[in-house]
């Protein structure tokens, strides 16, 4: 049994946050603005044109007597009814779907925020039942902070407000099994048993004894992750035991 074509009404809006109060789009191909879609089954680029007496928005399938219309965005938004699917199918494949405009679908719109509500919600949660010790590591992993320096109520607030504010980052981070040697790594330095030099280019030892280089910082590069990936070396491995050693 063939399914029937719905026709419905809908609404269309520009992407840019501040909308002119008029804004025409262009309707047909021209040199100064191909108007062009790529057929996959034909092999060739075919050209649009909107005609509101016409029940294609295919130049090649149009007839001689095209009556040419504007197609104009009124404070950001277009409306095109059900009875004029010309245009909505002209909408559909203009080059600009997806840059300068595009649909307002509602449904979809809501899933899209009720599933943002939900991951900031499990964010929270979990922002919310960890320990001390695994808001010290993220903070010291995350922020780049020590903890100590900070009372709990004041580390709890900053774990909370990152959560919110980014809760993807957040899960993330928290589920990475990198964070806990980032922490170390950030407390190497806080204690100062590893030192910056040349403007953060290079970590030396700070130790009794050795104030050797132990890694130079590719230009661009994250210290930190540098930091960690030497200690996860086969070279690193003894070198991050001996400076744990350091903490107990």
């Amino acid at each position: 049994m063939k399914t029937q074509k719905q026709f419905v009404d809908k609404v269309y809006k520009l992407t840019r946050d501040a909308a002119p109060l008029s804004y025409m789009l262009p309707t047909r191909n021209t040199r100064r603005f191909p108007l062009l879609w790529f057929d996959e089954d034909a092999g060739y680029n075919r050209a649009l044109r909107y005609a509101k007496n016409q029940r294609t928005p295919f130049e090649d399938e149009q007839d001689g007597n095209a009556v040419l219309e504007p197609v104009i965005f009124e404070n950001g938004f277009l409306r095109v009814p059900k009875n004029n699917p010309v245009l909505q199918e002209f909408l559909h494949y203009h080059p600009l779907n997806g840059k300068k405009f595009v649909e307002i679908d509602n449904e979809k719109d809501a899933q899209k925020e009720l599933d943002m509500i939900s991951i900031e919600a499990d964010a929270l949660i979990e922002a919310k039942s960890l320990s001390i010790e695994q808001m010290e590591i993220i903070c010291r992993g995350l922020f780049g902070k020590d903890p100590m320096s900070m009372t709990s109520a004041e580390l709890k607030r900053d774990i909370l407000v990152f959560a919110k504010r980014d809760p993807l980052g957040f899960l993330n981070a928290v589920s990475d099994p990198q964070m806990k040697l980032y922490a170390k790594v950030q407390m190497f330095l806080d204690n100062k048993l590893l030192a910056y030099r040349s403007n953060k280019k290079e970590i030396y030892f700070n130790l009794d004894g050795n104030k050797k280089r132990m890694v130079s910082i590719p230009y661009g590069k994250d210290p930190i992750d540098i930091i960690a990936s030497y200690l996860q070396s086969d070279e690193g491995i003894e070198t991050l035991k001996m400076l744990e050693s350091y903490l107990d």
